[in-house]
Order: structure tokens, then C-alpha cells, then sequence
């Protein structure tokens, strides 16, 4: 089996946390994948003594440019700050390396459009990390949608809410940042899944600035709506101290709640519903009183717990670079597309465009 020959531009929260703990912790990761150098200016970060798959010939570098020298490396992780998500995947793709990039993509819908040329002017991959979308509980949910159990489905609502206050730099507006374009890319990619194979008719934004300690929003309501398509219901809050349900689905047959590791779901059987009929004058009951319709129907309700193993985020990434992987190695398709990105971010841009939010925060 080839092994993919990994770098990795920036040791924060992301490279260090997530990318290089994934390759270096998973042992089923560890014959797809080869951790050849890192790059990050804090010298403390680049280093890992224990760690498993890190290559005989593995470099550090304070300056990800002296990396890009490195002909041998397959891929390239660009997992720098939002703001230079864009311009370094270019450089990387321009260099003659494959990307994987970290989210959000892009800011606007202009510049994914100039990564996507580039990706396809070198004829280099290029990929997203969107695992959310590989999150059990949502493939769950998924799973009991498409059984019909439900009908129709008419709503879904979607909730990545707490209670907390942020300071970093990721709460100014002028380094991409702010909680739709942070937490927002993970249940924004599921929405844009869920509502279909098309640009939403109708997008609906609320933002505001409300516990932030930058000039970028940390409380989100959004409304994706469109004829033929359910419409989507998807909350992003900093200032939630009693949040709900991470999904809620309305279908016609019955509906769906999600929140951790709990699933539950109560619905009814077409074939066993009483028979009726449109009536058109006032409903009459005995004695000719008024009365409203009433039926007695037989409910089923069904409910499941997500076993461990399946809830971190390990997981969710472990299933993502598998697919990565065999993107890379065998031409397949990723579930995770350019266009949903490019649309997740076109509807990123509209919800600001309904929300301009005065800049308070200069670099």
C-alpha cells in the first residue's frame, strides 16, 4: 500500500490538534499516511518526541515556504489561519502539491473560484476538511430520514449552541472570523447536504455581536428555504444556556430528535391512518355541536444510543481522510464536493451582505 507523504503548514489548534494527532494516533491511518515535515514559526509546537508515524527522514520548519522546497511530499495540510487559508493553498498547488485545507475555505465566492482555477490549471487535488459531515449523530439522523419513516420531510433544524464568550483572534471580522465562518462551516456544510442539489431560493440571516470581545458576530439564525426542498432551520450561538436538540426533524409521517449520543423518533403508518375526506361546511358533532377534527391514531416510537466508539471527533475524521485517501491513491469521489463548499460559502457571504457589521478592531 502507498503511503501518502503528509506535510503540515501550522501547529495550532487545528494542524497540531487535529491533523497531526489523527495521523500520528490512528493506526489504520498509519499505512495511508506519512508525516514527513511540519511547519510553524513556534518552535515548541513543531515538536512531538513520541510520536509513531512521523518519517526517518521528518523536518521541521519555522518557515512552511522552505517546505514547499520538498519535492518528495505528496500532500500538503494548509492549516494556517482563516485569512491565509486561500492565498497558501495556491501557492501550495502552484508549488506542484496536493492540498487538503482546512475550513472556512474562503471568505468569499470569488475567492474559492480562484483556488478552483488554480486546481485545475496545475491538475492538483484539492479538498476541503469538512468531517462534520462523517459526525455519527448526523448519519444517524440521516439514515432514518431516507427510510421513509418519517414522510416527507418537511424541516430540519440544526443547533451548534452554547453559552461561552470568546477573545481570540478568531472574533475579528478582518481575519475571516466570527462564529458562521469558525463553528459555522460544520452544520452549514450538513444544511447545504440536507436542503439539496441547488442554490437555496430563499436564505434568511439574523447576526449579532452579542458576548464577543472582537467586532465579529457569535450568535447566528439562518433560514434556508426553497420550493421542493425542506426547509432548513440552523442555529450558531454563543448564547444558548439551554440549548436544545442537535437536530429536530419534521416530516409528514412523524419527527425526529438528536443530541449526543440519544436519538428518538415517533411516527405513524400511512396504511394505518383513518380514511377522511375534505369537508367543507363546519365540522358538527352531536347534537349538531361544534367540534374539531379528532382522530385516534397509533404512534411507534423508537429510539437508539450511539456507542462510544463512534461519538469524538477522532472518528469523524478518521472516516474523511480514508476517503482522502482513496481520492488520491484511486481517482474515487469524495462525498464532501467543490460545489457544497463553493455554495456553504456563497451562502456565507449572503448572510453577511444582510449583516454589515461595523468594523471595530484594527490590525
Amino acid at each position: 500500500m502507498k503511503r501518502i507523504r503528509v506535510g503540515i503548514i501550522g501547529q495550532g489548534r487545528s494542524g497540531r490538534n487535529i491533523h497531526r494527532y489523527l495521523i500520528d494516533t490512528h493506526k489504520d491511518l498509519h499505512e495511508m499516511f506519512e508525516l514527513v515535515g511540519v511547519a510553524d514559526p513556534i518552535a515548541e509546537r513543531r515538536q512531538f518526541p513520541d510520536a509513531i508515524s512521523v518519517s526517518p527522514d521528518f523536518k521541521e520548519y519555522d518557515n512552511y515556504k522552505d517546505m514547499l522546497k520538498d519535492k518528495s511530499i505528496d500532500l500538503i495540510i494548509n492549516s494556517t489561519r482563516s485569512m491565509d487559508h486561500i492565498p497558501v493553498s495556491i501557492e501550495a498547488m502552484e508549488a506542484g502539491f496536493n492540498v487538503l485545507c482546512e475550513k472556512p475555505l474562503a471568505r468569499t465566492v470569488a475567492d474559492v473560484d480562484k483556488v478552483l482555477e488554480v486546481s485545475k490549471r496545475t491538475g492538483k487535488y484539492f479538498a476541503v476538511f469538512q468531517q462534520s459531515r462523517f459526525r455519527h449523530l448526523f448519519r444517524k439522523t440521516l439514515d432514518i430520514m431516507n427510510s421513509g419513516v418519517l414522510g416527507d420531510i418537511i424541516m430540519v433544524k440544526i443547533s451548534y449552541a452554547g453559552f461561552k464568550r470568546r477573545w481570540d483572534w478568531q472574533t475579528i471580522q478582518d481575519m475571516c472570523a466570527g462564529e458562521l465562518l469558525n463553528t459555522g462551516p460544520h452544520p452549514l456544510d450538513q444544511a447545504v447536504f440536507l436542503y439539496g442539489d441547488a442554490d437555496p431560493e430563499r436564505i434568511f440571516c439574523q447576526m449579532a455581536c452579542a458576548k464577543t470581545f472582537g467586532d465579529a458576530e457569535d450568535h447566528v439564525k439562518l433560514i434556508l428555504a426553497g420550493k421542493g426542498h425542506p426547509t432548513i432551520d440552523l442555529e450558531i450561538s454563543n448564547c444558548n444556556m439551554f440549548p436544545g436538540p442537535n437536530y429536530e426533524v419534521y416530516g409528514t409521517l412523524g419527527g425526529l430528535t438528536a443530541k449526543g449520543a440519544e436519538l428518538k423518533w415517533r411516527y405513524c403508518k400511512a396504511d394505518e391512518l383513518p380514511p377522511q375526506k375534505l369537508i367543507k361546511e363546519p365540522l358538527r358533532g352531536e347534537g349538531n355541536k361544534p367540534i374539531y377534527c379528532s382522530e385516534k391514531v397509533s404512534y411507534y416510537e423508537e429510539s437508539c444510543t450511539l456507542p462510544d466508539t463512534v461519538l469524538g471527533m477522532d472518528a469523524w475524521g478518521n472516516k474523511y481522510y480514508k476517503q482522502l485517501y482513496a481520492a488520491l491513491t484511486e481517482g474515487k469521489p469524495m462525498e464532501v464536493t467543490l460545489e457544497q463548499v463553493r455554495r456553504q460559502i456563497m451562502i456565507i457571504e449572503e448572510c453577511h451582505k444582510q449583516n454589515p457589521l461595523p468594523k471595530k478592531v484594527t490590525l
